[in-house]
């Protein structure tokens, strides 16, 4: 069996096309979506995924701006940014580039955004709504899991193992497997045996950053394998699993470049549109 490549650079495109038409709508309307995002320091990566979600948005329609604080910004001039954009109605929806500098507490900043801008999911208030089964901002990489998994069939019934149990990834991805009937099992580096378990399940998602943690020796026949790892190993980005072994044995599998990374970012697209559409009490 050769694994059929879950493409996530297409999937996304045909996503993005239909993101646009409808931001196009609203701006019909005179509501035109705006992503604004706040980032502190200089380092190239996140400077590099702060500038192409400026580019994704502004390519399907949105207004994108960048705050560009310095390295040695205070946890103050952070707060104030927040709460400025907080009370800006031309702000639709506010992302904060994480890694902070160390002189300013992550959690803090997090949750003084408002829940009705958080794009990224991440508010308290945001992940409560999750668990309780209320509207709200799903975190983008696992939403975009989801999207993935949409093209592999329906996941009722299926047992699901998810590899890492971190409040960004694994835990909101198991909750939204559970919602489409899965039966599901989180797996971390406390748990028992974990390699000879893998061949129990009918799809695998492993979102830990360990290169080579996942091989296709360790898979069920036909298992779908979505790959969130993102480590660069000798200036190349690897997954957490070996991709060439792990496809010759699963039925779908996500590469790493180009699987989840590109709907991570277009669902912060998505996450805008609700809010700007949410914001003006449209459905």
């Amino acid at each position: 069996m050769t694994a059929e490549i879950l493409n996530g650079r297409e999937i996304a495109k045909d996503y993005r096309a239909g993101l646009a038409e409808e931001v196009e709508k609203l701006k019909s309307k005179g509501i035109t979506p705006n992503l604004t995002v706040v980032i502190a320091g200089n380092d190239g990566a996140s400077l590099s995924y702060v500038r192409s979600k400026n580019k994704a948005a502004e390519k399907i329609g949105m207004t994108s701006d960048i705050v560009h604080l310095d390295e040695d910004a205070s946890e103050e001039d952070v707060l104030n940014e927040v709460k400025r954009l907080n009370n800006d109605d031309a702000v639709h929806g506010i992302l904060v580039q994480v890694p902070l500098p160390d002189q300013v507490d992550e959690n803090k900043v997090l949750e003084a955004i408002s829940p009705e801008k958080d794009v990224d999911g991440f508010s308290p208030v945001n992940i409560g709504r999750l668990y309780t089964g209320q509207r709200t901002f799903v975190p983008c990489t696992p939403l975009g899991i989801m999207e993935l998994l949409k093209h592999t069939g329906s996941l009722e019934g299926k047992e699901v193992a998810v590899i890492g149990r971190s409040h960004i990834v694994g835990q909101p991805v198991a909750k939204l497997l559970i919602d489409q009937n899965a039966t599901v099992t989180v797996m971390h580096s406390r748990t028992k045996d974990m390699v000879e378990k893998l061949k129990n399940f009918d799809v695998v998602v492993s979102a830990v950053g360990k290169p080579g943690l996942v091989k296709g020796s360790d898979l069920k026949e036909g298992a779908i394998v979505i790959d969130v790892g993102n480590t660069m190993v000798d200036d190349k980005l690897v997954g957490d699993v070996d991709y060439d072994s792990a496809a010759e044995v699963a039925s779908h599998i996500t590469p790493v470049p180009g699987g989840v990374g590109p709907l991570t970012i277009t669902m912060v697209l998505n996450n805008t549109l609700l809010a700007a559409k949410w914001n003006k009490g449209i459905e």
